[in-house]
Formats: structure tokens, C-alpha cells, sequence
């Protein structure tokens, strides 16, 4: 006996936990995430070199440069959309179908922008095309997100769902660092061929990991826990409404949670080097090789947030990863303003360290935090509004601050407002008394009938 999920039979009976199809799950996430990253940042770190002198001509650098700025954004502003729509259809048909099509979205529309005719061309249709492949990048990673974190966490063992969750996660910085280590290839090209063709290798290339990607996802299954929920309990029509009407306070915690996971990404790499390439005295090939260290130093620490939110209190672990950053995001700056490579390469290696660790534990929390049937679209919503309203516009913010104040502090301080905001809104989330890190002691935050409370306080029971 079976039941189906739209196309796919799905068994009536649900599997234990397999540790091999959770390792393939687990790799699954990681390298579709990668893929995805890196079609999303190529872009981000395009639009600080080149994009806006091809497609915002006539321009003071400046005003070029916020515009691209502005386009990048606009990704980002599409991806609660992606959310709604994606979460819509995996939370209703499964979560395997779900990201496979985003995988394939991404690449389209990555591709796409590779081979964009510039202003030059084809006059203004060229940064309205821009424009428009890059929504479709952002809702493709507005549904790709919480698909590859649920596939990993949702095939992990009891109390191991953030360890697991974090397999997802790290595709940020490993798709971002070979994003900008494709960017520093490129720059030791003139800078006619760079700005001419070169810009577009890193695109094009995509067609490649794209592939890989859809290779690895068409053969993992769908979750165990999606398929248990599809027996026990009846689908919601739209998930999104019953999100909204009893879980609203659990996702506006959780946008205010995702800030500093998000955010400080974009200022230390897409803003950071477009400041201090146009405003300092760095080249573009020596900040990219300070900002590819970085995220190597990324790559290497930021499972050890998922550790240590697994072995102590994760209320306690939160802040011994958040408070050290309002040290170190001024001393990160402080040491750019130098203009000495080896300075400002210290300066970028320790901000990294505390918001790194902190978005590799941030998605098994967020998994947690909802019932089975809405979870996808709850994730989804949460984390993507908060890339929109936060992420996508923070270099942009960054940008106007400093055009219109002429110091670098402002944009500081605009830093230290989101690790402060972040805190505050984990340290609600985390507050209630069923959080514990110690396996079987405390159930899912609730049944798969999809009732729970809409307080934070009794939507928070989770094993971690």
C-alpha cells in the first residue's frame, strides 16, 4: 500500500532512521546549497567590480556602483516569494520534487545572466533583463533554503537536527568562497578582457555544477518525517495561512533571529570590497584574496557553532557566539582603514569567526520551530523575509550611509544593531523551559496535526 505526494508513491509506512540515507541527505543539502550559493554571490561580487560600469553607464562611480547595489538587492527582495511559493509545494507534495526544481531555476537564470547583452549594447532592455534574472534567481533561493535544511534535518536522528542542519548551511560560505576565489582567477586577466568577457566565466560555468547538483538530489527520498506527516494527518490547503494565523509571533522572532546570520555577510564581503577598492587604497586582486581567506577561515569554524549549540545550554551557546562580534566587527574595520593587507586580513579572519558560527547552528533551531506540514513554508517565510528586509539591502544601506556621512561608523554601527537585534530575538525564542540539548527529553515543537500554540513561550520545545 502506498499514497502519493502529486507524482511520487510514497509508503505507507514510514522507514526508521537510516544512517546511510542521512548521510546522502546530509550531502545532498551541502552540495545543492553550495551550487546555489555560488550562482547567488558570483552575482554580489560582480556587482561590486563590474556590473554596474556595463549596465549603469554614465554614472559617477559611486551612483554606478549603488545602483548594481540596488539590482543585488533586488534578489533579495524576491525571495519571500520564493519561499511562499516553494514552501507552498513542499510542505503539500514533499520536499525532494521541490528542490530539485529550484536547483534548476537557479541555473536558468544564473546562465541567463552570463549571457545578458550590457547597456551597450542593447541601451536600457539590457539592466531590466538584469533586473528580472535576478528575481528569478531570488525566488529560486527563496525555495531552495528551506528544502535543502528540512532534507537534512528531517533525516537526522534524535537530538542530532542541528549538527545536521548544518551540513546545509555550510554551502553559504563554501559556495561564496568559490565564487570570489572564480573573481580572483579572473582579475589576473587585463582589465579590457575582464570587463569586456571575463566577468561572464564564473555565469556560464554554473551549467556545470548544476548538473552535479541534480545528479546528487535525484537520488536521495523524500524525508521520513514528510512522509509520516502525509499519513497521520490531513494537509493544510495553504500552509501560509495557518503559519500566519497561529505561529505570527514565532516568525517575526525568528526574522529578527536570522538578521546577523545574514547580514553581516554582506558587509564584510559585497560592501567591504567595494569600499575598499573605491574609497581605500586596495587593488582589486589583493582584497579579494583577503576576503577569500576569510572564508576559508568560515569554512574551517563554522561547524563548530552547530557543536557547541549541541553540547551546552543553547541559550548560553548563543551569546558566547554573538557577543564577541560587537568587539570585532569596529576592530574588523578599524583594521581595513590601515590600508595594510596583513591588518585588514586579521580584521576580516576574526569578525568572520562569531556569525559564522552562529548561521551554522541557526537552521537546525529554525527547523524546530514549527509542525511538520507547515514547516517548509515557516522556515521558508521567516528566513527569507528577513534576507529581504536585512540581507539583500544591508550593502546598499551601507552604501548610503556612507555617501551621505562620509564615515565609516555609520555603517558600523548599522552592523552592531543587527547583532543586537539577533540576540535579543534568539534569547526570546530559546526562552522557553523545554529547550534541552540532551536527546529524547523533549518532543518536536508540535504534533504532525499541525495545533500549537501560537506563543513563543510554547512553541519552542525542541531536542537540539
Amino acid at each position: 500500500m502506498s499514497a502519493t505526494n502529486g507524482s511520487t508513491p510514497i509508503p505507507t509506512e514510514p522507514p526508521a532512521f537510516d544512517a546511510k540515507q542521512g548521510r546522502k541527505a546530509g550531502v545532498a543539502a551541502f552540495v545543492g546549497t553550495t551550487i546555489e550559493w555560488f550562482d547567488f554571490y558570483i552575482y554580489g561580487t560582480a556587482s561590486a567590480l563590474v556590473l554596474g560600469k556595463l549596465f549603469f553607464p554614465g554614472e559617477e562611480p559611486a551612483i554606478a556602483t549603488l545602483a548594481a547595489f540596488a539590482t543585488f538587492a533586488v534578489g533579495f527582495i524576491a525571495r519571500p516569494l520564493g519561499g511562499i511559493i516553494f514552501g507552498h509545494f513542499g510542505d503539500k507534495f514533499g520536499r525532494k520534487n521541490t528542490v530539485i526544481t529550484t536547483l534548476m531555476l537557479m541555473g536558468l537564470a544564473t546562465v541567463g545572466v552570463g549571457l545578458l547583452p550590457t547597456y551597450s549594447q542593447i541601451g536600457v532592455m539590457a539592466p531590466i533583463l538584469l533586473v528580472v534574472l535576478r528575481v528569478i534567481q531570488g525566488i529560486a533561493m527563496g525555495g531552495e533554503w528551506g528544502g535543502a535544511v528540512l532534507i537534512a534535518t528531517e533525516f537526522a536522528p534524535p537530538g542530532k537536527k542541528i549538527l545536521y542542519g548544518a551540513f546545509a548551511q555550510q554551502g553559504s560560505p563554501v559556495g561564496n568562497l568559490l565564487a570570489t576565489a572564480a573573481f580572483l582567477g579572473l582579475t589576473y586577466m587585463s582589465a579590457e578582457n575582464f570587463g569586456s568577457w571575463g566577468w561572464r566565466i564564473p555565469f556560464l560555468a554554473s551549467t556545470i555544477l548544476i548538473g552535479i547538483g541534480l545528479y546528487i538530489r535525484l537520488h536521495i527520498t523524500e524525508s521520513p518525517e514528510m512522509i509520516r506527516a502525509t499519513q497521520q494527518t490531513p494537509q493544510q490547503r495553504i500552509p501560509l495561512v495557518t503559519l500566519m494565523r497561529d505561529h505570527w509571533r514565532v516568525v517575526s522572532l525568528a526574522v529578527g533571529a536570522v538578521i546577523t546570520g545574514v547580514a553581516i555577510t554582506y558587509l564584510k564581503t559585497t560592501f567591504a570590497l567595494s569600499w575598499a577598492t573605491t574609497e581605500l587604497d586596495f587593488g582589486r586582486t589583493q582584497f579579494l584574496q583577503i576576503v577569500t581567506v576569510a572564508l576559508v577561515a568560515q569554512v574551517i569554524i563554522q561547524p563548530f557553532g552547530a557543536v557547541l549549540a549541541s553540547k551546552i545550554d543553547a541559550k548560553k551557546a548563543i551569546l558566547i557566539m554573538l557577543l564577541p562580534e560587537l568587539v570585532l566587527l569596529p576592530l574588523m574595520f578599524i583594521l581595513i582603514q590601515t590600508g595594510s593587507f596583513a591588518l585588514a586580513m586579521l580584521g576580516m579572519v576574526l569578525a568572520t569567526a562569531p556569525h559564522a558560527m552562529y548561521y551554522s547552528a541557526l537552521a537546525g533551531v529554525l527547523a524546530q520551530l514549527f509542525p511538520t506540514r507547515i514547516r517548509y513554508t515557516g522556515i521558508s517565510v521567516a528566513y527569507q523575509l528577513s534576507t529581504a528586509l536585512f540581507a539583500g539591502t544591508a550593502p546598499f544601506v551601507s552604501q548610503a550611509l556612507l555617501n551621505v556621512s562620509g564615515t565609516i561608523w555609520t555603517v558600523v554601527a548599522l552592523g552592531l544593531f543587527y547583532v543586537l537585534v539577533s540576540a535579543v530575538c534568539m534569547s526570546l525564542l530559546l526562552r522557553g523551559k523545554n529547550w534541552t540539548n540532551r536527546e529524547g527529553q523533549a518532543g518536536h515543537v508540535a504534533e504532525a496535526d499541525g495545533t500549537a500554540a501560537s506563543a513563543p513561550e510554547a512553541s519552542t520545545a525542541v531536542v537540539l
